[in-house]
């Protein structure tokens, strides 16, 4: 048995929706992208979303439309995928990193409020694996200091905070659709906010800085999304219900049925709702293999696995001399992913469980 540690989910929907895009002769930004854009606001209950072409664009534009520049510090997670940061570098500020919660991996409110300065502009709040950071607690610090709020959803289509959609919980909330996330268009991403300024403003950055056709008025790139990958998007979104159910099925056989000695089990924080991108267990001390050589073992019997992620951002060379951050570094030496997406099926993740619990 093979099962690959992700895998897009993609039907002969989707390829209806691409061949209509090209045979309208429109295959760039167009109609199907503003469509989408409008059903993606919808479904995460707020008045606009901006359709960008990748995750890391949707971040960087957010950063700009929120005023973020030289001299500006953002606070971020320390443990994350490398473009929360780099994001932040991109614009000439300077990220600070915050520890993360043990349970969770998300971000700390407590330890966002010891790197506060006068220099903070604003706080990004990973959703990471696909559960929520504790959103109300980070808007309180950001609200008190008079921050703006980021959510980076790129791993968390659809889930939920205290009955509220990721997208809605912040100033600016940034998504992205890379072939591996849960909701896939093969690159792409998406900009959420309920703000008519940022959203006017996001406009202008992502094409060129244009306010209008030929009249450039700020400093913009070309961020813009293609009809093509929009199409696929709206298929995905209609699917996307179906996906996360099925995530939190294969994420509910695990907890009950891996029972190995020595390994930490992903828990959900009260008042959220996971959607699972990464099962990522813990691999301690106990168990009786190292991480590598668990991996190996795995790999050894068509079992697809990941370290999400092996070296904590305060530890990359790029930003070499920042602080130490315990949990995040005690995370980074102990994370390990195992297949969860849509097409695990029933005997694949009993075939996962058994060979987790089977390792002496």
């Amino acid at each position: 048995m093979h099962i690959p540690i992700a895998q897009p989910s993609l039907g002969n929907e989707e390829n209806e929706a691409v061949l209509a895009v090209l045979a309208s002769g429109m295959i760039a930004q167009g109609p199907v992208t503003a469509a989408f854009e409008d059903e993606f606001a919808a479904y995460c209950g707020v008045p606009h979303a901006v359709a960008v072409n990748n995750g890391t664009a949707a971040l960087h534009a957010a950063l700009l439309a929120a005023g973020v520049g030289p001299g500006d510090e953002v606070i971020v997670p320390a443990f994350t995928f490398f473009a929360t940061a780099s994001s932040v570098s991109m614009c000439g500020a300077r990220p600070v990193f915050a520890d993360v919660e043990p349970a969770t991996a998300t971000i700390d409110p407590a330890d966002i409020l010891k790197r506060v300065t006068k220099k903070t502009k604003a706080v990004i709040g990973v959703h990471l694996y696909g559960q929520p950071c504790d959103a109300g607690a980070v808007r309180d610090v950001c609200d008190d200091k008079g921050l703006v709020f980021i959510e980076d959803a790129a791993q968390a289509h659809g889930a939920e905070y205290r009955g509220k959609k990721t997208g809605s919980l912040g100033d600016l909330a940034c998504f992205s659709f890379y072939a591996t996330k849960n909701l896939a268009t093969g690159e792409g991403g998406m900009v959420t906010t309920a703000s008519d300024e940022y959203d006017a403003r996001l406009r202008r950055i992502i094409n060129h800085g244009q306010s209008e056709k030929y009249l450039h008025t700020e400093l913009g790139y070309n961020y813009r999304m293609t009809d093509i990958n929009a199409a696929i998007g709206r298929v995905q979104l209609a699917k996307l219900g179906g996906f996360n159910r099925r995530r939190q099925e294969n994420a509910a056989y695990y907890g009950t049925h891996i029972t190995a000695p020595g390994l930490v089990l992903p828990a959900v924080a009260p008042g959220r709702t996971h959607v699972w991108h990464q099962y990522s267990l813990r691999v301690t001390e106990r168990f009786p293999l190292p991480r590598d050589e668990f991996m190996a073992h795995l790999r050894e019997h068509g079992i697809g696995c990941a370290v999400h992620y092996p070296i904590a951002l305060s530890r990359q060379p790029f930003y070499a001399g920042a602080a130490i951050y315990p949990v995040a570094e005690s995370l980074a030496a102990s994370v390990l992913s195992i297949p969860v997406h849509p097409n695990v099926t029933d005997s694949g993740r009993a075939y996962v469980a058994d060979t987790i619990n089977g390792v002496i």
